[in-house]
């Protein structure tokens, strides 16, 4: 199942605040819907946001508007989570087609779609491939933090993405999720996740991740980064043996 997908002629998403006791998919057919969707955290994680970014242009573009009221539209859907960089991206790049009609912004939606698929299943492979290079052959452990998998993208995502590589192949000995507060992504979303594709799995309060990881029981620990500067540096370390 994936996180937001376009169905239809509308928006359908995971309503995240639901998770882990309820699954509840929303189908979303107004602008206002899927901006309160945003805002309330129903939809999160950079990659779905970029995806919700493009698919809600598409979604006022096929109801109708064009030239200033989809612009002001479109600032609207932006401007849901000022700090959500990749909300914003995605609205200015289908933006870019608005001169060429409703249809050719729907394909550069679904394009943004489509690519953060891809990225996702390629960086699975490349991570598990690195995990075997650095760990070596065998089973390992690997902790991670907040939620990265495809609750935060479209489909299997990215950190968690890795992880769920190595568990099809055979290499994951356990994940680690820490809890992740204020909002317990780790415990709430990543535990579900790890629980659904039917990976071992033990959680663990955030205070307990250095105490563990200096004893050894994780050999790599895992989180995302929003932001990937051309010369390397993140906001947030990606990958870390131990």
């Amino acid at each position: 199942m994936r996180t937001i997908d376009w169905i239809d002629g509308h928006i359908e998403l995971i309503d995240q605040t639901k998770l882990p006791g309820e699954l509840v998919v929303r189908k979303v057919s107004d602008l206002d819907e899927l901006i309160d969707d945003i805002k309330r955290l129903a939809v999160r994680g950079a990659p779905a946001l970029g995806v919700s970014g493009g698919l809600g242009v598409a979604l006022v573009a096929q109801q109708g508007l064009t030239g200033s009221e989809l612009e002001e539209a479109a600032h609207r859907l932006a401007n849901a989570r000022p700090t959500a960089v990749n909300l914003s991206w995605g609205v200015k790049r289908v933006m870019q087609y608005a001169s060429e009609g409703k249809e050719r912004i729907l394909e550069e939606a679904l394009k943004i779609r489509d690519e953060d698929i891809a990225s996702c299943y390629s960086m699975g492979q490349y991570g598990a491939d690195l995990m075997e290079e650095l760990l070596g052959e065998g089973q390992h452990s690997v902790m991670t933090v907040c939620n990265t998998g495809g609750l935060a993208c479209v489909e299997r995502g990215t950190a968690l993405g890795v992880i769920q590589t190595m568990f099809e192949r055979g290499t994951l000995k356990e994940a680690l999720p820490v809890e992740t507060r204020p909002l317990l992504q780790g415990s709430r979303l990543t535990a579900w996740e790890l629980q659904q594709m039917g990976a071992p799995y033990r959680l663990i309060v955030d205070s307990a991740g250095p105490f563990l990881l200096r004893r050894g029981f994780a050999q790599a620990f895992f989180a995302g980064a929003d932001r990937i500067a051309a010369n390397g540096d993140t906001g947030v370390c990606q990958v870390v043996c131990v």
